[in-house]
């Protein structure tokens, strides 16, 4: 079974920055991760290999940095790692990262699973994942809690959703997004870390994987971030002794009928 794994790198949430001017992430001079959802996706790979049998191939878009996940995923276990890098793809939405996704698993080829984190930390759009099925024409199961049943032509899980879950059935291939009930991640083994170190990571670029220049990074990109500002915060306030309780509620009462709340 060859199955794919989309991991992203993003920003440690404690030290996220944003650039006022064009609307991104800044990521130079911050520390960065492996997305938190991606390893639930990279441990069912590799549990669904160790299963079956085959190969479970990592790949990620990002500057040349973003090697760097490729490596930690490499140590838990993935075969191979695959970077999406350009100057080209930099500043892309979640439509245009879906079209570049979906190219490269098209120059896989012969794929059979499609794995990602339900979505991306950073964004938290959840779009990606079934951005990449559409884009491939293929089916989808999103936030997957379990794979009940899985062979080289049908899979059947089920489906977190509000207040339960679903039982889907699905044929092969297709793409699936998992969410944190899954597995438990493993660690990266000193093995792992070893062969991790001197893995190749191939770059493939827009060329690479026959894109089209205007359906990729900013310029293909139909989501554009019109303005990003910090709101004041006003801390106005009155204290009230305990004396004061029926005041104090007359006061929270006029304060709520004035925003029209109540």
């Amino acid at each position: 079974m060859k199955i794919i794994v989309c991991i992203k790198q993003v920003p440690d949430p404690e030290h996220a920055k944003m650039d006022e001017k064009s609307g991104t992430v800044v990521r130079e001079g911050v520390e960065l991760m492996v997305n938190p959802f991606d390893l639930y996706a990279v441990e069912e790979g590799l549990r669904l290999k160790e299963k079956m049998g085959g190969e479970v191939i990592a790949i990620s878009m990002g500057p040349p940095q973003a090697e760097t996940a490729l490596r930690e995923v490499i140590g838990m276990g993935v075969d191979r790692g695959i970077l999406l890098t350009s100057r080209d793809f930099a500043g892309a939405d979640t439509w245009a990262t879906s079209y570049t996704l979906s190219k490269a698993c098209e120059k896989i080829e012969n794929y059979d699973l499609i794995i990602c984190g339900k979505q991306a930390i950073d964004g938290d759009t959840a779009q990606v994942g079934p951005g990449v099925a559409a884009q491939l024409g293929i089916p989808q199961i999103t936030f997957v809690r379990k794979i009940d049943e899985i062979n080289e032509k049908n899979i059947k899980a089920e489906r977190l959703v509000e207040g339960g879950y679903e039982v889907i059935s699905s044929p092969m291939p297709l793409l699936i997004t998992v969410v944190k009930e899954i597995n438990e991640p493993r660690l990266p083994t000193l093995k792992g870390r070893l062969n991790a170190k001197k893995a190749e990571i191939a770059h493939w670029g827009p060329e690479e994987i026959e894109a089209e220049k205007d359906k990729i990074g900013i310029n293909g990109s139909p989501t554009k971030v019109d303005e990003i500002f910090t709101p004041d915060l006003s801390k106005d306030g009155k204290i009230f002794n305990i004396n004061q309780i029926d005041e104090a509620a007359e006061e929270i009462v006029k304060k709520q009928k004035e925003m029209g709340l109540i």
